[in-house]
């Protein structure tokens, strides 16, 4: 697909691995799990696995709950045991989530251009209060959205319409831009232009429509909107 940035007047972002880092949540469960990786692996994809099918069951529970449902598949998964708390202490780390080194900069240069910038994630409103606090990004937002607005996950359409209704903007104005190919495909079929953060240089899915844009990080998105520092669009 062919991004048109002409017609962009609003980027919205996910949250989690656009954003912060949900691999250093494996970090909480090193001084628990023998082998971390593939227990934060499974718990990731669990909770992911877990918002799909909910949108078909109407099954909706705040993602924090969810978060810790599939914590506590992946510990048992895996053989592990552990106590309420702790197991609640380990899910208390999306609290303060490791942020990307770009995200600051390219949202503060997106703003200073003229674009509206929202958040638009899965994560529940207590979640995204703590994730934008962390990131030091509040006074730079234009707003956050929040699918227990509408008691529905990506990739519904319905989160992201009810977005562009928040943000008050013509849906095809919007630049959704998630590290999530799932959220990519959801805002692209809701009548956003969906926006890949590739940034672990992955391929992209064989299954689908392509991205209107792939970029290795955020600041990549900001020299495609607005060009360089100079000023000069690219």
């Amino acid at each position: 697909m062919s991004f048109d940035s002409d017609r962009v007047s609003t980027v919205t972002f996910d949250s989690y691995s656009t954003l912060v880092d949900v691999d250093a949540a494996e970090k909480a469960l090193a001084a628990r799990v023998d082998d971390p990786e593939p227990v934060s692996k499974l718990w990731r994809s669990r909770s992911l696995e877990y918002t799909f099918v909910g949108n078909h069951v109407d099954e909706y529970e705040p993602f924090y709950e969810v978060n810790r449902a599939a914590l506590q598949y992946a510990l048992d998964a895996h053989g592990v045991s552990v106590s309420a708390s702790e197991r609640d202490e380990i899910l208390s780390v999306y609290h303060e989530l490791d942020v990307f080194d770009d995200v600051r900069d390219a949202v503060g240069r997106l703003g200073d251009a003229g674009y509206d910038c929202y958040v638009v994630s899965n994560g529940n409103p207590e979640m995204l209060d703590s994730m934008v606090d962390h990131a030091d990004i509040r006074d730079l937002l234009d707003g956050v959205v929040s699918a227990d607005e509408v008691g529905v996950f990506k990739p519904d359409a319905e989160i992201y319409r009810h977005a562009a209704a928040r943000t008050g903007t013509p849906i095809d104005e919007i630049a959704h831009a998630t590290a999530g190919w799932f959220d990519v495909m959801g805002a692209q079929h809701a009548g956003m232009q969906g926006v890949w953060v590739d940034r672990k240089d992955s391929p992209w899915e064989p299954f689908g429509p392509e991205p209107d844009l792939t970029v290795p990080d955020l600041t990549a998105l900001v020299d495609a909107l607005v060009g360089d520092e100079s000023g000069t669009a690219d």
